[in-house]
């Protein structure tokens, strides 16, 4: 019995996702728990993981093609089983169980028609990167590779061909194309000898622009921070705050967590701070659908991370009523996931309010997107030292700033205001979180 993979539903408002990239080639063995494929979708990147082993002996979908849940991708069967004739007639059944369906034989069910918004070269990487360097097109190539893939032998002796064809030396020729030079740079309307070549390897290369499609996650970042500053007016206040005490506190806090294994982290005192806080101010946990205020319950803080592909933000949810300890044990299982393409549309999606922190790369003020549709975001700088006067005298002490952007549709600069205000209050007198 053969295996089919299919799209999987890793979230109850995943509609579609997209096979950003392939971990299998067709005839490789699959083990149970292997990589099959990277998924992404609108809010994550993740590993698709085999629940069955056997021989990788179909791929359905191409890098880039985005498909409706449930939709096969790929089959796994034994080496011996004649998949062609199912392939072929379409005669496939599929029952989902999560992301395995079985194929039978005598179904009448056809495999959902797949269609691609994009789809992209089967290349390798790096024959993409010498197509970009030396301007070629790859679809005036014929891959020799698996399944038709270019590879970079495909494009060593696609330049051999073009250089065969420029009035060359066979030393110069040679060396052209084990150097990787495109003959058409040397500029010369003589024939190109072997010096020509070597003085051009040691001279200035100017190389011409490189074009490289977005990812999937790069793309979708850019029309939803598009979307956000068209449809939000957003106005960010800056405030600074004197981090004295939420320094000792965070230290006094994890030399009592140290023997319990939990560190905590600034992030995780402003995502209970501002929970804390969302409770007092409602509309600023509100979002708007352009017809009603939708006033949350929770206060579901998302975290900003980083990631090669672009920002990511999943959230602690009901952080309101969540301990330091708990929140902080949430916040390392989250940015593990992130960064370890683990997780679901579940951990991204219901967020009502954001808090991004560039503070470790030494900015001080910036204006942060807001996440929509949630209402505001709260920005979070460095700290320095600097000098300030209290009590009519000058001290030198560690003060941060914070940018805090807000959807003038959902809130007036008074209430946005108080809130950044109660936010600081709580930063220089930690201890109210205990009230």
């Amino acid at each position: 019995m053969a295996n089919v993979i299919v799209m999987p539903q890793l979230g109850s408002t995943m509609t579609e996702g997209a096979v950003s990239q392939w971990c299998k080639s067709e005839g490789d063995v699959v083990q149970v728990g292997e990589v099959i494929c990277i998924i992404s979708t609108e809010k994550i990147t993740y590993e698709l993981e085999s629940r069955n082993e056997g021989v990788f002996r179909k791929k359905i979908v191409n890098e880039g093609d985005i498909v409706s849940v449930t939709t096969p991708i790929a089959i796994i069967a034994n080496k011996e089983e004649d998949i062609t004739n199912l392939l072929s007639d379409n005669n496939i059944s599929y029952i989902q169980d999560d992301n395995i369906v079985e194929l039978s034989k005598n179904s009448n069910n056809k495999i959902p028609e797949i269609t691609s918004e994009r789809t992209l070269l089967n290349a390798s990487p790096k024959a993409k990167k010498m197509a970009r360097n030396y301007s070629i097109d790859l679809s005036d190539l014929k891959g020799t590779g698996p399944e038709n893939r270019i590879i970079s032998k495909d494009v060593f002796k696609y330049m051999e061909e073009v250089n065969k064809e420029i009035k060359t030396s066979p030393v110069a020729a040679k060396i052209a194309t084990e150097r990787q030079v495109d003959l058409n740079l040397v500029n010369k309307s003589t024939r190109i000898m072997k010096q020509d070549v070597l003085d051009f390897i040691k001279s200035p290369i100017k190389k011409n622009d490189s074009r490289i499609l977005p990812t999937i996650m790069r793309t979708v970042i850019a029309e939803r921070m598009t979307q956000s500053w068209q449809v939000a007016p957003m106005v960010t206040l800056h405030t600074e705050t004197d981090v004295t005490n939420l320094i000792n506190f965070r230290e006094g806090l994890n030399d009592h967590c140290k023997q319990m294994g939990i560190k905590i982290s600034y992030n995780d005192i402003l995502i209970k701070m501002s929970a804390k806080t969302l409770m007092s101010f409602p509309m600023v946990n509100a979002s708007f659908d352009g017809m009603e205020y939708i006033l949350h319950e929770n206060a579901n803080i998302g975290l900003a991370v980083s990631l090669d592909e672009g920002l990511i933000v999943p959230n602690v949810k009901s952080a309101e009523i969540k301990t330091l300890g708990e929140i902080a044990q949430e916040t390392v299982e989250l940015i593990n996931k992130a960064r370890n393409n683990k997780l679901t549309t579940e951990d991204t999606s219901g967020g009502t309010f954001t808090i991004t922190n560039l503070g470790m790369y030494g900015i001080s003020y910036f204006t942060p997107i807001i996440n929509q549709p949630e209402a505001a975001i709260l920005g979070v700088n460095s700290i320095i030292e600097r000098p300030v006067v209290i009590n009519s005298e000058i001290t030198i002490r560690p003060v941060m700033n914070l940018s805090f952007t807000f959807d003038h549709r959902i809130l007036d600069g008074v209430e946005a205001a108080r809130f950044l205000r109660k936010i600081k209050q709580f930063i220089e007198n930690p201890l109210l979180l205990q009230l």
